[in-house]
């Protein structure tokens, strides 16, 4: 029997759909008392499965070899804990008019968090990009962000952080880097096995971030802070949103012009200059914002599915652009990523 597929032409990922359902089931069955401590230990282990996972898969010989091409790790470094929450910052003259206090400091966090890996390897791949580039890139920026978006929230957040203390940062640490360091240290062991069961444990990275997502939703509901969101304000934060993205991926496309990248290096900093992580934003904003968690991510979840449908017609069109004609597909996408596949949502 032939397996279902997604339709090519559906502008939404499924995935978002699973996240939109999960929500749907908090605000119905939200878990209290008991339930809510068992969720929140088991999204905590969750995700730092999930970031042992990523340990498990990045190729330490890649990752050294990638930091031959520091310039354009210290621009996506740059346009993603820089230029981003510079943008995030403009942005509070929309406060109250156009965005409420919870939904801008939703805005700002969103504009603290690192890059994405998995999407920013499938769009590079897709739009002939420098593929190595990308991998090392998002890798370099979500390790980058385990201490520096604290460091950040702390600094522009402040009190609306959920009162940041050196504590957050240790919790953030043990939930993100440790499981990371030990993926890369059992990766001659394992990495075989991870490789082989791939599309298995993609479940695993998705169920993870469902997971962090019911929790801290439950957890709004509970507290009964959804009343502050209306539709109005929400169109308003799509609209601000919207620009945002627009505004950085200009910028990394033509900014890498400027600063000399060549064509396949200019793509791998458009998409990873210009987009942001769920999976290492989720678990960051449930320490550093606790019962708020939930609005504080709200933007953020926004954000991932308007980066993903705008990059995905983004890679279509750099895939015919003149230059890619004469430009073979990197040999690592191969590798790496499935064609046919729709980009993961990390």
């Amino acid at each position: 029997m032939k397996r279902l597929q997604w339709p090519s032409w559906m502008p939404i990922d499924p995935y978002i759909l699973l996240l939109l359902g999960t929500v749907g089931l908090a605000a119905l069955l939200p878990a209290r008392g008991t339930g809510a401590d068992v969720a929140s230990g088991a999204s905590t282990a969750a995700i730092a499965f999930l970031f042992f996972l990523y340990g498990a898969r990045l190729s330490t010989r890649e990752a050294v070899e990638g930091l031959k091409h520091w310039r354009l790790h210290v621009t996506v470094l740059a346009c993603t804990f820089v230029v981003f929450p510079l943008l995030g910052l403009a942005a509070r003259g929309l406060e109250p008019v156009l965005l409420t206090h919870n939904l801008y400091t939703g805005l700002l966090f969103l504009t603290l968090v690192p890059s994405t890996i998995q999407s920013s390897i499938a769009f590079t791949s897709m739009a002939r990009g420098n593929v190595p580039a990308a991998i090392c890139a998002g890798s370099f920026s979500s390790l980058a962000g385990i201490v520096v978006t604290p460091l950040l929230a702390a600094a522009l957040l402040g009190s609306s952080g959920g009162g940041f203390s050196a504590d957050s940062l240790v919790k953030i640490v043990l939930q993100l880097l440790v499981p990371f360091l030990a993926g890369q240290v059992l990766r001659r062991w394992i990495g075989g096995f991870i490789t082989r069961h791939k599309k298995v444990l993609g479940y695993v990275d998705r169920g993870s971030i469902l997971l962090v997502v019911y929790t801290a939703f439950s957890e709004g509901m509970v507290q009964g802070i959804w009343h502050q969101v209306s539709a109005v304000r929400l169109a308003g934060l799509l609209a601000v949103e919207a620009v945002l993205l627009a505004v950085m991926l200009t910028l990394t496309w033509y900014g890498g012009k400027a600063l000399g990248f060549h064509r396949e290096d200019r793509i791998a900093i458009q998409f990873a200059g210009s987009k942001k992580s769920l999976a290492s934003g989720l678990p960051m904003a449930s320490v550093l914002f606790g019962a708020h968690a939930s609005l504080a991510v709200l933007p953020l979840m926004l954000f991932h599915q308007m980066q993903l449908m705008v990059c995905a017609v983004i890679a279509k069109r750099r895939a015919h652009d003149p230059e890619a004609a004469t430009t073979p597909v990197p040999p690592v996408a191969a590798s790496r990523i499935e064609v046919g596949t729709a980009p993961r949502s990390d």
